[in-house]
């Protein structure tokens, strides 16, 4: 990672930098010149990794809530199904991906996209919140319900200002993990709109051009900014 840092400073205007000659910002400049390529991918990247963890925190928070309220027969093996998407090697679960949406003839594009990463984003959150869940006094909410406070009021004013940083830590550990997605976004991407990875890949199979150096910079210090505000919300909860 310290070799693709500095590399992407280098003043070497060869096709192959291979040599550092000096500090430069001319590979930065290429990739802010690069709005059709590289840059596109990344406000895509973005959006699917925004619009998939939005729904997935929606539905692995509602899940743990629910889960944790009440008892029932099945539970386990409920809990295992949801928690599946993350046990499954990468290639497999696109491969499934692939074969479903062929089969009910999905258009392969940002619907696809965010279907597949809403489905291995989820157990993150859901994970997380179940934890958050697991650690907080149960007579907090039965307190409020007897003094007359509906289960709704309740969720929205004790349950989850308590939760809230357990459910915000999985939401930019899921954001972290879709942004960098490759394997099961190559098998459901379409033409029409590419992610980041995929793109990077594509560029691969050309000469490297170095402006990918300057790309792998910047994804590197917001994913390390994401991870660092991360563990300070975990360390807000304990």
């Amino acid at each position: 990672i310290a070799v693709v840092v500095l590399y992407s400073f280098n003043a070497n205007a060869s096709r192959y930098p291979n040599e550092f000659t000096g500090f430069s910002l001319q590979y930065y400049r290429a990739l802010f010149r690069d709005t059709k390529g590289l840059l596109a991918a990344l406000k895509s990247s973005l959006i699917l990794a925004a619009c998939s963890c939005g729904i997935s925190m929606v539905i692995g928070t509602l899940g743990a809530v629910g889960m944790s309220r009440r008892k029932f027969r099945g539970q386990g093996a409920l809990e295992t199904l949801a928690l599946l998407p993350i046990m499954i090697p990468e290639i497999i679960l696109g491969m499934a991906f692939l074969a479903v949406f062929t089969a009910v003839g999905l258009r392969f594009g940002m619907l696809t996209l965010i279907l597949a990463h809403v489905t291995f984003c989820t157990p993150y959150i859901f994970i997380i919140v179940q934890g958050r869940l697991a650690g907080m006094d149960p007579s907090l909410a039965e307190a409020s319900q007897d003094l007359g406070a509906s289960p709704a009021r309740t969720f929205r004013e004790i349950t989850l200002p308590l939760i809230l940083p357990g459910v915000l830590s999985g939401v930019m550990l899921a954001f972290a993990m879709s942004l960098d997605d490759f394997v099961i976004s190559y098998f459901v991407y379409g033409p029409s709109y590419v992610t980041l990875p995929v793109e990077i890949y594509n560029y691969t199979k050309k000469p490297l051009q170095p402006k990918i150096y300057a790309l792998f910079t910047l994804l590197f210090a917001m994913i390390l900014l994401l991870m660092i505000l991360m563990n300070v919300l975990q360390a807000r909860a304990e």
